[in-house]
């Protein structure tokens, strides 16, 4: 009866491993088939990138962007699903082979130990007991095979505890995994969130005419060249005296400009002509985020160019709401854009 329960929850096992294999193999095809779709969108993307610069075909790459995103997310949470589901059936497996490799070591462990003493001390008494030696040794040979079963099938059952052991880790991995994928699926939504706002920025912001897209496009180009040339010295500079920190030394242009698309001050910070962070020089004050969601996180310890309450139009780097949505020229912002109700300019560092 003992063998029956042991073969019966290798059984059970067997066909809750089936099925777990199976369920997988169905979620692995839903996610591939999402892989294929965001595949497919990419390459739209990549195509929309290499025509030429109009407000359609910008809407265009903006609305395949944020369908890609849209997927990966779908195929994220296909995946949490996919692996919360993984988590809860072996749970399930954990827990009915613990119970059952308790119950079958006590079993086993009691039937090898009662075969052995037997084998051990009983050999006289089972030799006297015997009809003839002919059923002596039939006897004996027949313990000896007992005893054989039973110790392969503690054997077996040790490979089960190690199967078991096994599959404990791999929960735990997979609890890893979900972790990761959350975390993933978080990250996500926020560039979705960030893609739908630079889309919806870019159409405010053009009013969804064309004219209008190619004038900024154009106003970009024109403040690049503005502020190449002064960085390669060209025009004619006179010293009038020497300027203190926090001093004025110059006043915001208002209104739009050979190098500005409106009121603000572009504010940059160069070592050795290599450009620098500004954030990382500048005092973490209380900025007001205009700019679509620019990183703007201040560490360092200089005053700002400006008098608070100061305004971030758009940040550092590749990676500004501006450059996403395609509205300037350039792919690389060389400083900050920041406004105050006060148009005057100060030395923030001597």
């Amino acid at each position: 009866m003992k063998k029956k329960i042991f073969s019966l929850s290798l059984i059970i096992v067997f066909l809750i491993t089936s099925f777990f294999a199976q369920q997988k193999a169905v979620r692995a095809d839903e996610v591939s088939d999402l892989q294929n779709k965001i595949t497919e969108y990419e390459k739209q993307i990549s195509d929309l990138q290499k025509q030429s610069n109009t407000l359609s075909q910008q809407i265009s790459l903006m609305d395949s962007q944020i369908k890609v995103a849209a997927l990966k997310i779908s195929q994220t949470q296909a995946q949490i699903k996919t692996t919360e589901k993984e988590i809860a059936t072996l749970s399930g497996k954990i827990v009915a082979l613990d119970g059952s490799l308790d119950y079958l070591s006590k079993v086993l462990l009691s039937r090898v130990t009662e075969t052995y003493k037997k084998g051990k001390i009983d050999a006289f008494v089972l030799l006297v007991s015997s009809k003839s030696f002919s059923d002596f040794i039939t006897q004996y040979r027949y313990l000896q095979a007992v005893q054989f079963h039973d110790r392969q099938l503690l054997i077996s059952m040790e490979q089960t505890r190690t199967n078991y052991d096994e599959q404990k880790q791999l929960k735990e991995k997979l609890q890893a995994d979900l972790k990761v994928l959350q975390n993933k699926l978080i990250s996500q939504k926020k560039q979705l969130d960030v893609q739908i706002l630079d889309r919806k920025k870019l159409l405010t912001e053009t009013k969804g005419k064309e004219a209008e897209y190619q004038k900024i496009l154009e106003a970009t180009r024109q403040e690049l060249e503005a502020i190449q040339q002064i960085i390669a010295g060209k025009g004619s500079e006179t010293e009038i005296g020497k300027i203190k920190e926090g001093e004025r030394i110059a006043s915001v242009i208002s209104g739009a400009s050979p190098c500005s698309t409106g009121t603000h001050l572009h504010f940059e910070v160069r070592e050795n002509n290599d450009l620098r962070n500004p954030f990382s020089y500048l005092k973490n004050i209380g900025l007001t985020d205009q700019s679509g969601g620019d990183s703007h996180s201040a560490s360092g310890s200089w005053n700002w160019p400006l008098n608070e309450p100061i305004f971030l139009n758009q940040g550092y780097g590749s990676n500004t709401s501006a450059i996403r949505s395609k509205i300037v020229w350039y792919n690389f912002h060389t400083g900050i854009d920041i406004v105050s109700n006060d148009r005057m300019v100060k030395s923030v560092k001597v």
